[in-house]
């Protein structure tokens, strides 16, 4: 997808999404360079109306103006991404990936006639499609054909007896919505393959908001197909809670080796300024990357181990400074990335006394175990696992960020 390869033997990308209005164009491409400089390595676009479609050429050249040319943008069309992308090639050309929902391209003649236009404009311009089935917005004569055919599962059979042989009794309609979403997918890739598009051009994603359906569903997806898969909750929610069940539904999947990009789709807080939503909408990638990181998939930063505090720790010194180490770190990856790119890899540890400090030192590249209530006022700093020195004082904070800045010139 533009110079960005998915599957494979690739890593798991990054995925965000703008939540501008894609016909504002400084703020689109303001949007999309804060979202690419945060770490995210695709970003999607609304392209709902005329106004978005004609916008889209202005923001790829906005985002060449700003150094950022090379990030892939994709399209996300409903209901009439077909009159779209026809009507407007110039947008056409200018995305990355088209993502259609099977769901939203009308009903039967139509939506056979809308789908292919939109893979025949995908096949002209060599583009990849996302094909997204949503719990939401799931192919309803689809859906109701099957929750039909599993009403009749228990009428029974006739045996040579002449006696009925019960069959199983039905589907629950989670299992059928379920079917529906894998099934619904999987009859759209095979759809635009026989239309022209090739299967690595094809990415699947079958999302729900509910974290157990999610992971059912992709399991059934992955075992049916070798497309490449995207992940994510179709709405995670807000705050804590769309982190948490992010989380929990992606590494799940990413840990049974199913997906190959990944979003976390949070809510911004209510009445949030642009400002705000820019922070959320980076927060989602930040989330992404620690995600990754913390199951060893990826490395993108420095990793803090701090402790939570307890009885034993002396004061809030602690906290303090692996909120300092933390920006510090933050600061100057930036810099390291390209002075000294194994920083990424650092595992740094702060914490708040003795019982597991020197213990979780011996996992650390850098390490600073502060005193106690009832210990000697020092502070210990190990490097790979061995005592380096003592710090005493006010600057004891300081002075291990410099030993930090001096571990990373000496071994990254």
């Amino acid at each position: 997808m533009g110079g960005v390869a998915i599957g494979g033997n690739s890593p798991v990308r990054i995925q965000s999404m703008t939540n501008t209005d894609t016909a504002d164009i400084g703020a689109t491409v303001t949007q999309v360079v804060a979202l690419a400089k945060a770490g995210s390595e695709l970003v999607r676009i609304t392209v709902n109306n005329e106004a978005a479609a004609m916008a889209v050429p202005e923001i790829r050249a906005g985002l060449e103006a700003a150094e950022f040319g090379a990030v892939p943008l994709i399209g996300d069309f409903h209901y009439n991404g077909h009159l779209l992308l026809r009507k407007f090639p110039k947008c056409a050309q200018a995305l990355d990936k088209y993502r259609i929902n099977p769901g939203n391209v009308g009903s039967g003649e139509l939506h056979e006639k809308n789908f292919a236009v939109m893979i025949a404009a995908a096949v002209e311009y060599m583009k990849p499609v996302r094909i997204g089935v949503n719990w939401g917005s799931v192919d309803q004569e689809l859906l109701t054909k099957m929750m039909e055919e599993n009403g009749g599962c228990d009428n029974g059979i006739t045996a040579e007896s002449g006696g009925k042989i019960p069959r199983g009794a039905p589907k629950s309609d989670a299992e059928v919505l379920r079917e529906a979403l894998v099934e619904s997918a999987l009859t759209s890739a095979r759809r635009a393959e026989s239309l022209g598009l090739p299967a690595n051009k094809i990415i699947l994603s079958v999302k729900t908001s509910d974290v157990q359906e999610v992971i059912a569903t992709y399991e059934m997806l992955a075992s049916r197909c070798d497309y490449a898969l995207h992940l994510g909750l179709t709405e995670a929610g807000m705050g804590a809670r769309g982190l948490i069940s992010s989380a929990a539904a992606l590494a799940v999947l990413l840990q049974r080796g199913i997906g190959d990009t990944i979003r976390f789709s949070l809510t911004p807080a209510p009445g949030a300024t642009m400002a705000l939503e820019q922070d959320t909408r980076t927060q989602e990638v930040e989330a992404c990357q620690l995600l990754l990181q913390t199951m060893g998939l990826r490395q993108f930063r420095p990793l803090v181990t701090s402790c939570p505090g307890c009885g034993r720790t002396s004061s809030d010194r602690f906290q303090h400074l692996a909120k300092e180490v933390n920006a510090h770190l933050a600061q100057r990856m930036p810099e390291w990335q390209t002075s000294h790119p194994k920083a990424v890899g650092l595992k740094v540890a702060v914490m708040g006394c003795t019982v597991n400090g020197p213990g979780e030192a011996q996992h650390a590249d850098i390490a600073l175990s502060l005193p106690g209530k009832s210990e000697e006022p020092i502070a210990t700093v190990f490097v790979q696992g061995k005592l380096l020195k003592t710090l005493r004082g006010e600057s004891l904070g300081k002075e291990f960020i410099s030993l930090i800045d001096d571990y990373v010139a000496t071994h990254c």
